[in-house]
């Protein structure tokens, strides 16, 4: 008898989702309007503290796609983008026809790399083309360097927007990811560290950006009493169903974030025995992740590889997978300029990703113990 699969992130219930969601059904606001978008906003905008206003959309691709629309992206302007992270960070600057260029990762988080972030901006700058936003990543829940981010980006006049969609509840230095950039995103997809099935959030720093992103993703639509639009709008607003999941998820955030880091502890001391595997982990103290996934990088050898471990899991009904594909290697933005040495690259090629949902249990770690020993 096949054993139960066990899933690299799956969604974890707290037991109060249900309430709100009745609580939808049995007042029918069912759909992109309701007191629970309006509670979910606000206990976001608690949890993230002063300067936080908060829209809930369907999808973190749709909050960044609202955020360049925000700093009013147009056709031909520059987009500096972190190369090392899910298509989704980079395909809204293609939704707009800009222009992405990519920046390569630095090693101790594997986020954007400061001196290559600044050698793209010169370089374009001299070209007679300043950059118009700077898009980085807290890949894996890991943030980047925040410090010298922001100095290049207040040095240079380019506005940063920051894609927190994997590193809700992670700091730098004490203060939580997804308060950092001009504009913020956190996702809500279903594998992520709390979900509300499918969703997003765009996190603005002013009222103003708030209420803008509001009409933009409801349509455009203006404030008369029939329907008028005077600009390109988009379906973006997340249900009130979906917003519901969302309040019940927040109630144990914290709880989830404790679990996570208890994963990589779990981790951190069996791969400790590991000679060839390497554990990605918090570089010092000013860096607090979720480890929202716990990764990998192998040296590579005859006996043992991504693709041999990645199969060895597989075995034992045990989901792995293989990190983010870096963007300048994507066939989909080939002769997109990039800046650096490839080390997101290099990290691509000897990297996995290892189970890492909140409801691990004692059994699914040994079964997971027991498929590493048989490479070790």
């Amino acid at each position: 008898m096949e054993e139960q699969k066990i899933w690299l992130s799956p969604p974890h219930m707290g037991g109060n989702e249900l309430k709100y969601i009745h609580n939808a059904f049995d007042t029918n606001w069912i759909s992109q309007f309701g007191p629970n978008i309006n509670e979910f906003e606000k206990c976001l905008e608690n949890y993230l503290g002063e300067n936080s206003f908060v829209s809930a959309v369907s999808s973190g691709t749709a909050a960044i796609h609202l955020a360049l629309k925000l700093l009013d992206i147009q056709s031909g302007d520059i987009v500096i983008c972190q190369s090392f992270t899910f298509v989704a960070s980079a395909n809204p600057i293609l939704y707009e026809k800009a222009i992405p260029v990519f920046v390569d990762s630095e090693p101790d988080t594997w986020n954007i790399c400061p001196n290559a972030l600044e050698d793209a901006i010169k370089h374009n700058i001299q070209k007679g083309k300043k950059p118009k936003a700077i898009l980085t990543v807290s890949l894996y829940g890991m943030p980047y360097k925040v410090d010298e981010v922001l100095e290049i980006s207040k040095k240079y006049e380019i506005p940063v927007i920051e894609d927190s969609a994997e590193a809700l509840g992670s700091r730098y230095k004490n203060q939580l990811c997804g308060t950092f950039g001009d504009l913020s995103i956190v996702s809500f997809n279903g594998n992520k560290i709390i979900t509300t099935s499918g969703g997003g959030v765009l996190i603005s720093r002013t009222k103003e950006h708030k209420e803008r992103a509001f009409y933009l993703a409801t349509q455009a639509k203006e404030d008369k009493e029939y329907y008028s639009h005077s600009e390109t709008g988009y379906n973006y607003r997340i249900s009130n169903v979906s917003a519901g999941i969302g309040i019940g998820q927040m109630e144990v955030l914290n709880e989830r974030i404790a679990q996570r880091r208890l994963n990589h502890e779990f981790y951190n001391d069996i791969l400790a025995q590991f000679e060839n595997i390497e554990l990605s982990s918090e570089p010092n103290e000013n860096f607090y992740s979720n480890y929202w996934l716990n990764t990998i990088q192998i040296k590579r050898s005859d006996k043992l590889s991504k693709e041999i471990l990645k199969e060895k899991f597989s075995e034992s009904n045990i989901e792995t997978r293989y990190l983010w594909k870096p963007m300048h290697l994507q066939p989909l933005y080939k002769g997109c300029d990039f800046f650096g040495s490839n080390l997101s690259g290099i990290i691509f090629d000897k990297g996995l990703c290892l189970p890492s949902g909140t409801n691990l249990t004692d059994i699914c770690k040994e079964r997971i113990l027991k498929v590493l020993n048989m490479v070790k």
